[in-house]
């Protein structure tokens, strides 16, 4: 009679085809169960939409059925928590060789911060990745905003990130190289992470992800001035903050703590965004919904220019809530204008050092 230890040592015959190692070394055979002729197994994917699931249930069933006593086999698929996906990734970047980091090839990294959430700073991010990219720069967008991580969604992308040697390859949308914690869990999970942890993750999503050749690395922020923002200026003290705010003095006021953080730590404080300034109605008739003059009042508080000003649209809300960025979009045209505008200018300050 066959038992689990055969099955487990015959699955050492299987290799993952990405990571080319056999999945039990992986920790990627969670269960076996036998019953009769029948074997039944648990297995975890590194991520929720492998490509290589087919290839993979196909090579157990093929090895499995070597076995004079196993007539039927049922392969049951499982996702690998975050922490698992980690500890995997951080295992096999051990075994790998050295490389040079990749974050030598990218020549600016700039972060987007708010004070607090909802002031539209992933879809700021988002947006201005874009019109980057289609001046013709080569960009990539770090979602460190672990908890509300939202760039998969504002850019369209449902590729998911392969790995390699050790190294995570980073799909890509628009001309744009994605990194996301979304990618590694479901949309409907909570991200329930202390400081090390998150630490980890943003770490690895500098250091083992195959940025490339980059003129931009955009990088969205959590909200306020946590643990994440933290980890972003100790591990890239050279990048510069982009801050995003609304016209509301609340917002204002919250968002000066992140020109406090960026003086602490030696970041360079590029200049500040207004966001939601203003709703203009089919008939011209300008509505200042937020109010009036936060953006220039934070960029007087934190001498730094205010970019821009982006107006309330609801062809750049649509076009969101289907991955279009703006400047790939007929739409939202008073959007597009602006973000290309400030793509321009942040081009501007950046040459300047």
């Amino acid at each position: 009679m066959i038992d689990e230890a055969k099955i487990v040592e015959a699955l050492k015959e299987v290799e993952d085809p990405e990571l080319h190692r056999n999945l039990v070394e992986l920790g990627m055979i969670e269960k076996v169960e036998i019953t009769g002729s029948a074997v039944k197994l648990q297995v975890a994917l590194t991520v929720p939409t492998c490509p290589m699931k087919d290839k993979i249930e196909s090579d157990i069933v093929e090895r499995l059925k070597r076995f004079d006593e196993v007539e039927e086999v049922q392969v049951n698929f499982t996702t690998m928590s975050p922490q698992k996906s980690q500890s995997l990734i951080e295992s096999l970047s051990k075994g790998s060789e050295e490389k040079e980091s990749p974050i030598s090839q990218i020549k600016n990294v700039v972060a987007i911060a708010s004070g607090k959430g909802g002031v539209g700073k992933s879809t700021v991010t988002a947006n201005l990745a874009a019109a980057l990219a289609e001046r013709g720069r080569k960009v990539g967008v770090l979602d460190a905003d672990v908890y509300g991580f939202s760039i998969p969604t504002l850019l369209g992308i449902k590729e998911t990130p392969t790995v390699s040697g050790g190294r995570i390859n980073p799909p890509e949308k628009f001309g744009i190289k994605i990194i996301s914690i979304g990618f590694f869990v479901s949309g409907d999970t909570a991200i329930i992470w202390r400081g090390p942890l998150l630490h980890k993750a943003i770490t690895q999503f500098i250091e083992e992800v195959e940025w490339g050749e980059l003129d931009y690395l955009l990088i969205d922020l959590p909200p306020g001035t946590g643990d994440v923002t933290i980890s972003i200026a100790q591990k890239l003290p050279e990048a510069s903050v982009l801050v995003v705010t609304t016209p509301q003095r609340l917002a204002t006021s919250v968002a000066s703590r992140i020109g406090s953080l960026a003086e602490k730590t030696g970041l360079k404080l590029l200049g500040v965004i207004e966001n939601m300034s203003y709703f203009l109605s089919p008939e011209g008739k300008r509505y200042d919904i937020f109010g009036r003059g936060g953006g220039q009042f934070l960029a007087g508080a934190l001498r730094a220019p205010l970019f821009c000003q982006i107006p309330l649209e609801m062809n750049l809300r649509r076009d969101s809530d289907q991955g279009i960025p703006a400047v790939f979009s007929e739409n939202a045209k008073k959007a597009r204008e602006v973000f290309e505008k400030l793509a321009s200018e942040v081009e501007v300050a950046l040459s300047k050092g």
